[in-house]
């Protein structure tokens, strides 16, 4: 009985066996007619008309030129070394690859390759530990996997067995970069971009042995004025993975450039244009029989900034003149230790911001050539300060405690306190001021800067009121300004509490003066003091002005005046705030400004950053009596506030004409 079943069972096998094999047999056939009958037509126009594929023709990204339609990032046509896998002889890559580098080499120049891996034997993992894990991930190797057994991995999957360690690494570099971008028939992948002429000229001429590399006509970002505001104006780059991951697809590959700061990032969308596509068609034996665009490229916008691009060299001279000056005749803890600087002018009324340097600084045009050693040149020269800096304003801050107490009648302008050097109102904290002033109004008080004075009437006040006037000057507050900024805050009781401090009564003394826990950016404080000069009345700080067709034949957005704010400010607390910044132009700077001839309205500042440095902050507009043009400078452990005005008076003389000529806005090249 056994037996018999056991037989059964295994003849129950064998026809289940039989029937799948019957089964599999008849889908073959099944497939054989359905291509015979069916798809047959369509195979054999691929034998004897060809096949067609559509290909992305790049969109001309958009160009950034300053107020005056000066060039400050525009596109240049180049040359890329491309592959085309419809022509590609099937398992060539790799001596091609090993080929075309040696060319490359041969005429100094650079071929894409993002491995993440030494570039020498022994192989050790290089790059970022998100690039480590994703080619690990690529690999399909687990996350603890070694540097060794990415380099068994690479060998296995791209054939490179018989290669040395140095050819090895040259090739797998760009074998994982054609995976990593999705090369495929529809989409080229680019070996190398702007190559020499020199270069083409080799490829071109062994054409016969390069199959399916071809020479492809694209653009590279070039920064004639790449000195001009570099930190503003930003650079491009090849999009990295996790940009891409959260990137439109049906609009980016990834081998495309994009904005990765400042404007170029910012304006990403107007700058970059649509891409076109053609249908290219090839015959049986893959020679292009026909090219055909379906859809035109549309190239990018124009943005048009705010900056005046003379302007902007001479506020950045100005400022590494005066840094440098500091740093060579000053004596020790009195500006001698001045390190990195800002300064900002912006157009009252308006918003418009005419330059903001920062030193020290870069130039576009040679960022990625020089990034490794700006990372580690003194001062970060690629910190952007003027929009994520930020500084204690110090005593340049007390317009905004002066122009709070007349608005609410805390004060008049005769009002006085008397200064005896020491505030003595509390008995468990009592600040000093540097000089001893005795009766002195809020007109001197300015002129003067006596701590006294503000300490009383911030007291009187209190923290609230304090800060709604800073809110109504926009310290702490967004400025409008389209690239990435720090808000900073105003030193009150809330963000105190939320930093683990204890508030008390002398921190709303320090709050007064600009001291505390307020620190604002150099944006900030130039749209401050050009709201002073627009009588309180605070309009978005902005750097474009405009967005143009790329052949500036229509204007497609103007950036609006926007009021932000609007304290209402009287007659009587302007003229009477006017009349403290008058006076501390003669008396805090006086010796900066001499007979300069325009009246200037300013503040100067000290606060302080440690027990032994304090920065230089300075604040004015000009003409007092008919304002134009505000400027913040800051000048880091630059001592005295007054050290920071002269490079105030070198933008306001280059901007009236006093001793350079005329103003630098009286030619219009925009068309």
């Amino acid at each position: 009985m056994a037996n018999d079943k056991e037989q059964n069972i295994s003849r129950a096998r064998q026809n289940v066996i039989v029937s799948l094999v019957i089964i599999v047999i008849l889908i073959i056939l099944i497939r054989l007619m359905t291509m015979q009958i069916v798809e047959g037509e369509t195979y054999r126009s691929y034998l004897t008309e060809g096949y067609s594929v559509t290909k992305v023709i790049p969109a001309s990204r958009g160009d950034i030129v300053d107020a005056m339609g000066r060039s400050l990032a525009v596109n240049r046509v180049c040359y890329d070394i491309t592959f085309d896998k419809n022509n590609v002889v099937k398992d060539s890559e790799n001596s091609v690859i090993l080929e075309l580098i040696s060319i490359l080499e041969e005429n100094g120049e650079e071929w894409i390759d993002n491995l993440p891996l030494s570039k020498e034997a022994p192989f050790e993992y290089s790059g970022t530990e998100n690039a480590r894990t994703r080619l690990r991930k690529h690999l399909d190797l687990a996350e603890f996997a070694s540097a060794a057994d990415v380099v068994f991995r690479l060998r296995e999957r791209y054939d490179l067995d018989g290669l040395s360690d140095e050819e090895f690494r040259k090739v797998a570099g760009v074998r994982y970069e054609m995976d990593r971008v999705g090369y495929n028939y529809n989409t080229p992948y680019t070996f190398a971009k702007d190559v020499s002429s020199t270069t083409l000229n080799i490829v071109s001429e062994h054409s016969y042995y390069f199959q399916g590399v071809e020479i492809s006509e694209s653009y590279t970002r070039e920064y004639p004025n790449g000195d001009v505001a570099p930190h503003i104006i930003g650079i491009t780059g090849i999009i990295y993975e996790e940009e891409y991951a959260e990137l439109d697809k049906t609009v980016y590959g990834m081998n495309d450039i994009i904005g990765k700061s400042g404007i170029e990032l910012a304006f990403e969308d107007v700058l970059r244009g649509k891409d076109g596509k053609m249908k290219i068609t090839y015959d049986a034996e893959g020679e292009i029989i026909s090219e055909e665009i379906i859809e035109e490229a549309v190239p990018g916008a124009t943005v048009v900034t705010t900056l005046n691009m003379d302007l902007q060299r001479v506020t950045y001279n100005a400022l590494e003149k005066q840094i440098l000056n500091l740093r060579n005749t000053a004596e020790a803890g009195k500006g001698k230790e001045s390190e990195g600087g800002v300064a900002v002018v912006i157009k009252i009324g308006t918003g418009e911001i005419l330059a903001a340097a920062n030193y020290p600084s870069y130039n576009l045009s040679t960022y990625y050539e020089d990034y490794a050693e700006l990372l580690t040149t003194d001062y970060n020269p690629l910190f952007n300060r003027a929009a994520e800096g930020t500084y204690a304003p110090g005593s340049t801050f007390k317009p905004v405690v002066a122009t709070a107490a007349l608005q609410l009648d805390n004060i008049t302008a005769k009002s006085t306190v008397d200064c005896q050097h020491v505030y003595t109102y509390f008995t468990d904290y009592q600040p000093t001021c540097l000089g001893h002033h005795g009766r002195i109004n809020v007109r001197h008080a300015l002129g003067y800067s006596c701590n006294i004075f503000f300490y009383e009437i911030g007291r009187i006040m209190g923290i609230d009121n304090i800060r709604q006037y800073a809110y109504y000057y926009g310290l702490g507050e967004p400025t409008g300004i389209e690239i990435r900024e720090r808000i900073g805050q105003v030193s009150n009781p809330d963000w105190a509490s939320n930093n683990g401090i204890y508030w008390n009564n002398g921190d709303v003394l320090q709050a007064s003066i600009g001291q505390g826990y307020s620190l604002f950016s150099p944006i900030q404080m130039a749209n401050y003091v050009a709201t002073i000069g627009n009588r309180g009345v605070r309009v978005n700080a902005h750097f474009v002005k405009s967005i143009n067709s790329h052949d500036f034949s229509e204007v497609l957005y103007e950036t609006p005046i926007e009021v932000l704010s609007d304290m209402e400010m009287t007659d009587y607390t302007y003229e009477t705030v006017l009349s403290g910044m008058l006076q501390s132009s003669r008396d805090s700077s006086g010796f900066v400004w001499g007979d300069f001839g325009i009246e200037v309205a300013s503040k100067t500042g000290t606060p302080q950053t440690t027990t032994k440095t304090v920065n230089s902050t300075f604040i004015c507009f000009a003409p007092a009596d008919d304002p134009e043009i505000a400027i913040a400078v800051v000048i880091e452990k630059g001592w005295q506030g007054y050290t920071a005005a002269p490079v105030a008076k070198e933008i306001l003389q280059y901007y009236f004409g006093t001793e350079t000529g005329d103003s630098p806005e009286t030619e219009v090249l925009i068309p």
